[in-house]
């Protein structure tokens, strides 16, 4: 569980589970119709509510473990279902991942830039990898968040095997070079339960 000291907050919508003191609740739009049609047309970005007045806010997702990032005038990409909440002053918006393209499933996510707080969700414990260190490579659902300084491309592992239904099921990762981080939860997204 997140707990904020407020004036002022941005956070995904529904994820408030308790406050203390006096606050209104309100959407935040997209921010213009750049950002609702990148969001409508990519799936990408979190529903965000605004929550002003003054007080502790308690927020938390599913039950997910929360991770605090302070930016220093600088950036973060995050998939939108991992962004939890942020300081208002940061500027955010939805963009393609650079270098991954079509070949990763078109990959977007929601950017955040600026100074100030940002509190993310993991499905487990993450790992944080140096990608300065050596060469980084993530599965593209297990990604969370990762420096915006960082370059990001595509990894192919397919092998002759894959051909005749014999592949490791990894055939593609994102690949990671540069200075900066890549956290990395400890699951490929929430399980699909099938229909019986």
């Amino acid at each position: 569980m997140l707990r904020v000291q407020l004036p002022e907050v941005l956070a995904k919508q529904g994820s408030m589970v308790a406050f203390q003191g006096r606050m209104d609740f309100d959407y935040e739009g997209s921010g213009g119709l750049g950002k609702l049609f990148k969001k409508a047309m990519t799936g990408e970005g979190a529903s965000l509510m605004r929550v002003r007045g003054e007080g502790l806010l308690y927020l938390a997702d599913n039950a997910d473990d929360i991770h605090l990032f302070f930016l220093e005038n600088e950036g973060l990409t995050v998939n939108g279902r991992n962004l939890l909440a942020f300081q208002p002053q940061l500027s955010w918006d939805i963009q393609r991942v650079q270098g991954a393209g079509v070949a990763a499933g078109g990959l977007f996510n929601t950017t955040i830039n600026g100074t100030g707080w940002v509190a993310v969700t993991t499905h487990g414990t993450p790992v944080l990898l140096d990608a300065a260190q050596m060469p980084t490579y993530a599965d593209g659902q297990s990604a969370v968040c990762w420096s915006t300084s960082l370059q990001v491309g595509v990894n192919r592992t397919v092998k002759a095997g894959a051909l005749i239904g014999r592949g490791s099921g990894e055939a593609m990762q994102l690949a990671f070079t540069g200075q900066g981080f890549v956290l990395v939860q400890a699951s490929e997204g929430a399980p699909v339960v099938q229909a019986s």
